[in-house]
């Protein structure tokens, strides 16, 4: 009786070695220390318990078996506690390499967590630059425009050029035109005034004045020696004459003559302090027709320095 009770504290004891290494709540080299202590514990029981056995031996008759199956059993103790040291070295190298992995899943995370970060700040930049492009290519579009615009007002402005080139063209070959019939056309430009002398007439007689003041005498149709215009070519010209007088009561006047025709006549008389008369035609001439003033009879005119009297004509276009 005593022996099985012997037989079953064995077994409570490995029982609760066996839940000691499987709970797990050491590990490294505590566990060595430990599990080393364990086994010495479990030595000195089983001892105990085969002294107790040869104690208990000498006071009651147990069979051989007995001792040979607690011999067998604290060797199936012993192979196991090797087992469990054994389980216990794996497990806390799996607990390191777990504790490793851990720290390197730790960082993957933080670098995961940076990446994302970075991830994010990429898209909003790349929405911003996306948001500026879209900007860039709706001012390039208008830039475009703009260029097509002021391409097509410049081709404008070209065509008007070249429009205006031609004109200009053309305007200067009417003026070389022009130059060149100007050049052929004869010129034909007098003026004169009568005379420094004071008074003239009245005459019984019409008389012939003689504008002898030559200012201007362009071709030399005008001669001052006879007062006759002669035309040097045909053509549509220009005349003008002014009379004066000073002396009281006095009549004075002009008439013109083309050739022998009489072609205006003018006249008046001084009641004040003196009196001009002046008249002007535009005459179409022959070549070598004549015209000329004539003082009529019992009228008189007065010159002097101040020119007065003035006798004028031009050729306006030859014919």
């Amino acid at each position: 009786m005593r022996s099985a009770a012997v037989f079953l504290a064995l077994l409570l004891c490995l029982q609760w070695t066996w839940a000691q290494g499987e709970s797990g709540e050491v590990t490294g080299t505590d566990a060595e220390t430990e599990g080393g202590n364990r086994q010495e514990e479990v030595q000195f029981e089983i001892q105990g318990v085969g002294a107790a056995h040869d104690q208990s031996s000498s006071q009651t008759n147990i069979s051989p078996d007995i001792w040979a199956e607690l011999k067998e059993l604290r060797d199936m103790a012993i192979e196991h506690r090797s087992k469990i040291e054994k389980l216990e070295q794996e497990n806390a190298a799996t607990q390191a390499r777990l504790t490793a992995s851990e720290s390197k899943n730790a960082v993957l995370e933080a670098k995961m967590s940076f990446y994302e970060n970075l991830v994010t700040e990429l898209q909003r930049e790349n929405k911003v630059l996306e948001t500026r492009m879209s900007s860039s290519e709706n001012e390039v579009a208008e830039l475009k425009r703009e260029n097509a615009d002021l391409l097509a007002r410049v081709t404008a402005s070209e065509n008007k050029i070249t429009v205006l080139e031609t004109r200009m063209s053309s305007s200067e070959n009417e003026v070389a035109e022009l130059k060149r019939e100007n050049a052929d056309r004869p010129k034909v430009a007098f003026s004169a005034g009568l005379t420094d002398a004071g008074s003239v007439g009245p005459f019984d007689t019409e008389i012939t004045l003689k504008f002898s003041k030559v200012f201007t005498n362009i071709g030399q149709a005008y001669s001052p020696t006879t007062g006759i215009f002669t035309a040097p070519v045909r053509g549509i010209y220009y005349f003008r004459f002014t009379v004066w007088e000073v002396r009281s009561s006095a009549w004075t006047g002009a008439y013109l003559y083309h050739n022998e025709k009489r072609m205006t006549y003018s006249f008046d008389l001084n009641d004040n302090r003196y009196v001009s008369v002046s008249n002007a035609l535009i005459l179409q001439l022959e070549k070598g027709d004549v015209v000329y003033i004539a003082l009529p009879s019992g009228y008189g005119v007065y010159d002097n320095s101040g020119n007065h009297n003035i006798f004028s004509g031009f050729l306006l276009f030859a014919l």
